[in-house]
């Protein structure tokens, strides 16, 4: 078989000048694979300027900093912004953007309401651009191959996804993460949730229902282990994060078609192998990349190359706010401690 379409994410041709909001420790993935791809960050932005210099340094020398993002929004060269503060205060950075008629890439967790989501969503298309999330999980060379596969119907109809991630994340200690309560099932499984509907498509989950827990050796505030079953119509699915494995990391997923299978693994997120399997026999192409950078370029790319084809983007913020539905509802379920239906939570639960 012809795997070539499932191993290559997008790659526009050119790319108007990009600014970044914020310069946090992510953001040397997202410069590096920007620079890779010989796309133009023409200003960098942070609160703390240093930041903002120390990225322009090492990636894009040419570039200009600002303390002030309102600053940066004058340019007129710059036609995309990524976005890549912390949640809070972003709505009001990304509502500045789109009044400044520019593309918008924001980091993910989108929103924290689901209300002020679809408003922003509703202030994109009133001022004719593009507002997309920075869902790099699905550019993550396997999870790309996977999406594909199950879009082009190699496996038929999916009724089953389980993915798990056993992998040690102690480096929040001593960064603001640590003082996210449900820091597993929001900042970190939003990747998952949303790749759970990339991968059982045209299925509306019916009902989730999660549970999280404090490892005997952690120290940090948030439970490092979490885990949640989905119900779809005619299909179910599971995650399993266990976040302080100090030896033997590894990451799995499976898909179950009426007509093959899907599986990946690894040691982690980035090195991992696929196997896909069908009446006509079973391969394992290599996979080209890593996730990290790569998977960052890839959102990026999507972003540009929709505007390049005139198109809708497949990152869609307003597609965004049904996986951040599903979130939502696992972490209620989470608090409560019994099942609960997407969409019927409409903020992050405190």
């Amino acid at each position: 078989m012809d795997f070539g379409p499932y191993l290559a994410s997008p790659k526009p041709k050119s790319s108007p000048g990009i600014g970044l909001i914020g310069c946090g420790g992510i953001t040397e993935h997202h410069l590096k694979a920007y620079r890779d791809a010989g796309w133009p960050v023409l200003a960098l932005c942070d609160l703390d300027i240093s930041k903002a210099e120390s990225r322009r340094q090492e990636y894009f020398p040419n570039a200009r900093v600002y303390a002030d993002y309102r600053l940066l929004l004058k340019e007129e060269q710059i036609g995309v912004v990524d976005v890549a503060t912390h949640p809070i205060g972003r709505p009001t950075i990304i509502r500045d953007c789109l009044h400044a008629r520019k593309h918008v890439l924001s980091q993910k967790p989108f929103v924290t309401d689901l209300d002020e989501g679809e408003r922003l969503c509703d202030l994109a298309d009133q001022r004719g651009c593009q507002l997309s999330v920075n869902q790099n999980g699905r550019f993550a060379p396997h999870f790309y191959f996977a999406r594909r596969a199950v879009q082009d119907g190699l496996i038929g109809t999916p009724f089953a996804s389980h993915l798990s991630v056993h992998w040690d994340h102690s480096w929040i200690v001593g960064t603001e993460f640590e003082n996210v309560k449900h820091l597993i099932l929001f900042d970190f499984a939003i990747h998952w949730f949303d790749m759970l509907r990339c991968l059982m498509p045209n299925k509306k989950p019916l009902m989730v229902y999660s549970t999280t827990s404090k490892a005997p050796q952690q120290t940090m505030a948030p439970s490092m282990l979490a885990q949640s079953l989905v119900e779809w119509e005619q299909g179910q699915s599971s995650l399993a994060f266990d976040a302080l494995v100090p030896y033997g990391p590894q990451d799995r997923t499976y898909v179950a078609g009426t007509e093959g299978t899907i599986s990946c693994q690894g040691v982690d997120y980035n090195r991992q192998s696929i196997r896909i399997s069908n009446a006509q026999g079973a391969w394992e192409p290599p996979l080209q990349g890593q996730w990290f950078s790569d998977g960052f370029g890839g959102s990026m790319g999507e972003l540009l190359l929709s505007l390049e084809e005139g198109r809708g983007a497949e990152l869609n913020a307003r597609d965004n706010l049904q996986s951040l539905a599903l979130c939502f509802a696992a972490i209620a379920s989470a608090n409560e401690k019994k099942p609960m239906k997407p969409g019927d939570w409409r903020r992050l639960p405190s």
